[in-house]
């Protein structure tokens, strides 16, 4: 599916606040009430929009450390290794890359305690042969992808 500008001005203000309500959208971008609904429904039914989610402060919650991990990977042993990883719920995200590693992780963990076993259990899988621990210092960015 192509999206419009309107389509642009719908997304941007969901991604400003999810809750808002149809009729508050209209209003801010000049279209009407059912040309929001209409556009959300089939951004939605087309995979454009894949669901609403709140945005939590990690730290606040529990999650006191946010790692970089680069993983190299015995050869043929890639994509099962990673859908095993991917499986922790301490791994936010898993990227094949190119470069030095042959994948990356993002993962949190609650403290050195966590870490250290999160390590020990998923990063020391047989067939990973080498894994660099970046932690994060500071986060100056972090939100999904917006529209163009």
């Amino acid at each position: 599916m192509a999206i419009d500008d309107t389509d642009r001005s719908i997304i941007r203000c969901l991604e400003a606040d999810a809750r808002m309500s149809l009729r508050s959208i209209a209003s801010e971008i000049g279209v009407s009430l059912g040309t929001v609904s209409n556009r959300l429904k089939k951004m939605e039914s087309s995979g454009v929009i894949k669901g609403y989610k709140i945005q939590i402060d990690p730290e606040k919650v529990g999650w006191g450390l946010t790692v970089v991990v680069g993983l190299r990977i015995e050869k043929g042993r890639l994509l099962e290794l990673q859908r095993t990883i991917a499986e922790d719920p301490r791994v936010l995200g898993v990227y094949d890359v190119t470069g030095e590693f042959d994948s990356m992780i993002v993962a949190r963990a609650r403290d050195r305690v966590d870490l250290d076993d999160l390590s020990k259990t998923v990063l020391s899988m047989n067939g990973i042969t080498r894994t660099v621990t970046h932690f994060v210092l500071n986060t100056v960015k972090e939100q999904p992808t917006s529209v163009p």
